[in-house]
């Protein structure tokens, strides 16, 4: 953890007001997580805020302190800021605030991630990415810092580190994450109301979308990845939001064969959206997203191209066998 940044960046929150805290457009669990918790701190030492996400947030997060605030509106990008926090994201167009960010004169930026990918676009960057998740990065920011870190805010923390470990089952659980997790629920972390919200989550609809993207699942022969598609005409069918698909990806990164699994979603918009995972230490992820201009991990990555599916597929398998990056 580079605790000068650390002190560098709150010792310019101690100084500034009104932040604005901004997570990434569909945001998991550790991008709510880490504006929850963050907004918490501020109200600590009584500094004005405001939670921002372009899209919305998905209901299984309710809750988490403070997480009702967020608001998609861009209006309040015509205000001005003492500094912009960014969570989660590694550039800012996977922020969705890109163009938003253009409205404001000589913005403060304040980069807090843990993704390799990370292009380190803030004044301040306090990326880790050795770290589990982006509440990791927090939890030991405000150890540094000295902040009390009271239940809510151990709920959120552990909320985050439990859906990026994925329940503390994939390659970014480490002793450290497991020993965060032992502290924060010390600290009154609510951990009955986190597994109720986020892993009891599902209905019979998700699953008979399951059902439907698992009948889909084809090995590609070349790169020997499986692979499988969501459609919005699944989602109608069995009358599932897009925010609550989440999951599928690491369900199947359980199984044993395939070097890595794929799975594309068509959006509203037309585009595909790929979540990547593996297991392996010879495939790296990162590398692969960012031929598509994403990032991530090296064991979990993801990235956004045009559709349809069909011409998506086609250019995504190409892309791959050219590369190299798997074989």
């Amino acid at each position: 953890m580079p605790h000068r940044i650390a002190k560098q960046i709150h010792n310019e929150i101690l100084e500034k007001d009104n932040f604005l805290l901004v997570a990434h457009q569909n945001p998991d669990g550790d991008a709510a997580s880490s504006i929850s918790a963050f907004s918490q701190m501020l109200e600590q030492i009584d500094k004005k805020y405001t939670l921002f996400c372009k899209t919305d947030v998905s209901k299984q997060f309710t809750y988490l302190k403070n997480i009702h605030l967020t608001t998609s509106d861009p209006a309040i990008w015509n205000k001005k800021y003492g500094a912009i926090i960014v969570f989660d994201s590694g550039d800012l167009p996977y922020a969705g605030i890109d163009e938003f960010i253009k409205k404001q004169t000589n913005p403060f930026l304040i980069n807090v991630d843990h993704h390799t990918s990370n292009v380190k676009f803030g004044q301040h960057n306090l990326v880790v990415d050795n770290l589990s998740s982006t509440v990791e990065v927090i939890y030991n920011y405000f150890l540094v810092n000295k902040i009390r870190i009271n239940s809510d805010m151990s709920t959120a923390l552990l909320t985050g580190l439990i859906t990026d470990t994925d329940n503390f089952s994939n390659a970014a659980t480490s002793k450290e994450a497991l020993s965060m997790a032992s502290y924060l629920i010390n600290k009154g972390a609510r951990f009955k109301k986190i597994h109720d919200y986020i892993v009891m989550d599902k209905n019979v609809a998700i699953l008979q979308l399951w059902g439907i993207v698992l009948n889909r699942l084809e090995v590609h022969k070349k790169t020997n990845i499986v692979y499988t598609y969501i459609q919005q005409a699944d989602l109608i069918k069995c009358d599932v939001t897009e925010e609550e698909i989440g999951g599928l990806s690491n369900m199947m990164n359980h199984l044993k064969d395939g070097k890595a699994i794929f799975v594309f979603k068509e959006k509203t918009n037309g585009n595909i959206k790929a979540s990547t995972r593996t297991t392996l230490e010879d495939v790296d992820l990162s590398k692969v997203a960012q031929l598509f201009g994403g990032g991530g991990h090296k064991k979990a990555a993801g990235f956004e191209i045009p559709g349809p599916i069909e011409t998506a597929l086609k250019h995504v398998w190409e892309t791959i066998e050219k590369s190299e990056l798997i074989r």
